[in-house]
């Protein structure tokens, strides 16, 4: 999988970016290393990556803008790097339409792992292209008020409309739609959707769900206070 994977890397920072993409280079990944926004745009739409790592604080077009404007083209998957866990920037990449983040100072081996991890859930780990993720659920054409979803053809409809899903948008809802009215912990659709074999930051999942609602309505995914979410069968 690594050795057919090209990763678009923006980092302003000389040393994280060699070092990083040695790093990566060693593990079998071909990555293209930008210094800011602008160039990592140019990169992206010349090269169209399988995976795209953003620092936050890159100049020229920061890195949550970057993002923004890459899922304005594109449903690559997207890692922000970010310095502190608790900046409110990891949740304005995550509302941009990143995928997940990785906390600066990052171990190598530890970026590769959430990198494959992503790639799995976009279908890469099994041959499968980018942005086709594998579906949880079966049964062909599910139903839920006047939301639908297709589990095989990968669809989604709203009253008759069809609805534009992220990848990890769509695992998510199959993931809901595979168990409706069941209540799913946070740590259980971490476990699920985003693959992570250890603790991960609720936030990822919350803000997921929250842009999720925006495009297949407000009510249709419920709140279960202490417990999780679930959605309305």
């Amino acid at each position: 999988m690594a050795d057919q994977t090209h990763v678009l890397f923006v980092e302003d920072d000389d040393v994280i970016r060699e070092a990083t993409q040695l790093a990566l280079e060693r593990d079998g990944f071909v990555v293209t290393a930008m210094p800011d926004g602008l160039s990592g745009l140019e990169a992206f739409r010349t090269d169209r990556p399988d995976i795209a790592l953003l620092d936050v604080m890159v100049p020229g077009l920061d890195g949550v803008s970057l993002c923004r404007r890459i899922r304005d083209e594109s449903t690559v998957p997207v890692i922000m790097l970010s310095a502190r866990a608790d900046s409110i920037d990891v949740v304005l990449g995550l509302e941009a339409g990143a995928d997940d983040y990785v906390t600066k100072p990052f171990d190598g081996a530890v970026l590769v792992a959430r990198i494959r991890a992503v790639l799995r859930r976009f279908g890469h780990a099994g041959g499968g292209r980018a942005g086709e993720p594998d579906s949880p659920a079966s049964g062909g054409m599910l139903a839920f008020g006047d939301l639908e979803v297709d589990t095989e053809g990968m669809e989604v409809r709203r009253a008759g409309q069809p609805v534009a899903l992220t990848p990890t948008e769509m695992r998510l809802l199959l993931e809901f739609s595979s168990a409706p009215g069941t209540v799913l912990s946070r740590d259980k659709l971490l476990e699920r959707v985003w693959d992570y074999g250890w603790g991960g930051d609720t936030r990822v999942v919350d803000v997921h769900v929250q842009r999720l609602r925006q495009k297949i309505g407000q009510d249709r995914i419920e709140t279960v206070r202490g417990f999780g979410y679930k959605l309305k069968a």
